[in-house]
């Protein structure tokens, strides 16, 4: 049997390459070519019609690009018509950097991917890798069977060329499913790291690089990130020197209500429990898998966390979508940048509506739905910020310079000074 000498090479260095952020020309080598072909490649589905990119568009940032499905449920609707996730499509951009889920030295949980965590890293090195395979395989999503369906698809498609380059001569062997299936994991993510998805080109990177000048309003909404709007306890601005990434890969319960819009709960073949499903997230991931039998006890005090997101692109929505609705948190409750920061804000301060509401609903009545989890509540950094409603804007005006494509202007008037 041949060795996957070129395919081992790739394996070994992703991770390397993934941790120090080294990704050398803006070309694109071979294996982010080969991830790219295959992120976008909607015959890697049940019915030919979905891929990454229909969940993971980068007109979007890289997340939903639907303003129909983010205007409701924010999940999305897979291969098969009829079926939908259970949580919005978190952006796939500028996290292919957590690394694998671990305990740090404050007890909190760090890295993985998914919402949840469960693509721990720990099997192939690289969270996002594992996080990449997932979706081809999920009934609700790409809803092929087997990996080997995935890689025989490759292996007749007009990509199976490059698919050999990059993961051995023998990759589309039957023999070689297994190997061959993780490469497609490592290639999608090899891609998900390139330059062309993280590309640092947001005018706050203008802004450090001398490039351009925040408004008045944009400086001071960046004070209040890192200050009064405690912002900066999670989504870190400041890494050592190294590129922002806005997230620092914990895990937070920040006391968001259930969405009553998501289409999750009539799926009763794949979720029994109907209206009554609760979505635990880090805790429920913990409770159930059986890897570590410390974390199993860990689960009760990770109930409702789920992943802290990269800020990056938060606000990114290309016109030729159509008018901009995107969704935010886990389940997508919120459909405004203003809306979450409205709720990071007042949680705990305003009334509890008296049941279940949809955002709409909530801030024609100032009020706020129970949490979907009551226990493990972030109580120390949202919930009562004070923060004006001139705050809560200014707050959204930096997190709009956080999307990549911004092109400095040559001349500023003084008014943008």
């Amino acid at each position: 049997m041949k060795k996957f000498s070129f395919f081992l090479f790739q394996v070994l260095a992703l991770p390397v390459i993934l941790a120090s952020g080294i990704l050398g020309a803006q070309a694109l080598t071979l294996q982010e070519e080969l991830g790219k072909a295959i992120f976008f490649n909607k015959d890697l589905s049940f019915n030919g019609n979905q891929a990454c990119a229909d969940c993971h568009g980068a007109e979007a940032g890289w997340t939903g690009p639907d303003a129909n499905f983010n205007a409701y449920g924010g999940v999305y609707e897979g291969s098969i018509a009829g079926r939908f996730g259970n949580r919005k499509p978190p952006a796939s951009a500028y996290m292919t950097q957590s690394p694998i889920l671990h305990l740090d030295k404050k007890g909190n949980f760090v890295g993985g991917n998914f919402w949840d965590g469960r693509a721990t890293g720990e099997r192939l090195g690289s969270p996002a890798a594992e996080q990449a395979q997932g979706p081809f395989l999920n009934p609700l999503e790409q809803a092929l069977s087997t990996p080997a369906d995935v890689v025989n698809k490759i292996c007749t498609s007009m990509d199976s060329d490059l698919f050999r380059i990059v993961c051995g001569d023998n990759a589309c062997d039957e023999a070689n499913v297994s190997a061959a299936y993780d490469c497609v994991g490592y290639s999608v993510a090899a891609f998900e790291a390139s330059p062309e998805v993280n590309q640092f080109s947001s005018k706050y990177d203008a802004v450090k690089a001398g490039k351009a000048q925040f408004s008045k309003e944009e400086q001071k909404g960046l004070a209040l990130f890192m200050g009064k709007g405690k912002c900066n306890k999670c989504h870190v601005v400041t890494p050592r020197g190294k590129k922002a990434l806005f997230t620092d890969f914990t895990y937070d319960n920040l006391g968001v209500p259930k969405n009553p819009e998501n289409p999750f709960y009539s799926q009763i073949d794949y979720n029994p429990a109907g209206t009554n499903w609760i979505d635990l997230g880090l805790g429920g991931f913990l409770a159930a898998q059986g890897a570590h039998s410390e974390w199993v006890s860990l689960a009760v005090i990770n109930m409702g966390k789920h992943k802290v997101p990269t800020l990056r692109n938060v606000d990114k929505w290309d016109p030729s979508l159509g008018p901009k609705v995107k969704a935010y948190s886990h389940n997508g409750y919120f459909k405004s940048l203003k809306s979450i920061v409205h709720f990071y804000n007042t949680r705990d301060v305003l009334p509890v509506c008296p049941e279940l509401y949809t955002e709409e609903e909530a801030l024609a009545a100032n009020c706020w739905p129970e949490p979907e989890v009551a226990q493990n509540l972030n109580m120390a950094d949202i919930g009562d910020l004070g923060l004006s409603n001139a705050e809560e804007d200014a707050l959204v005006s930096f997190l709009e310079t956080l999307s990549d494509g911004y092109v400095p202007q040559k001349h500023q008037s003084c008014s943008a000074r």
